[in-house]
């Protein structure tokens, strides 16, 4: 079975639904998905967690079904969404000098994808 990681950097909600719709998709059809919250996407956790925002629904879905598998820790420091990552139970990722590296997910088998 493909494993597919979709890494998002830009805290442009526009954006960012394509990840989550593109998540949701593959795990729909049997893959194994997830998504990495990188630098200014960050940023999109205290947005995405507000019941109002259009993005909320996929989010608490990608959520429920385990396709978030974290967020940068350094970069959420950085960004100042640190407490709100932290707030949502987003686990914080930082094996690689603090951040989330690409490398253990190639060695796991993921296609790594950057938004």
């Amino acid at each position: 079975m493909q494993k597919t990681v979709l890494f998002a950097f830009r805290d442009d909600p526009l954006c960012f639904v394509h990840v989550l719709l593109n998540a949701l998709d593959l795990d729909a059809k049997g893959f194994t998905a997830g998504i990495v919250l990188e630098g200014a996407a960050t940023k999109l956790v205290a947005l995405m967690s507000e019941p109002g925002h259009f993005l909320n629904p996929l989010y608490l879905k990608a959520r429920e079904r385990g396709l978030v598998f974290g967020a940068c820790r350094a970069c959420s420091v950085k960004m100042g969404a640190l407490a709100a990552v932290e707030a949502a139970g987003v686990p914080l990722l930082e094996d690689m000098s603090g951040h989330p590296g690409v490398a253990g997910y190639q060695q796991q088998g993921f296609t790594v994808l950057i938004f």
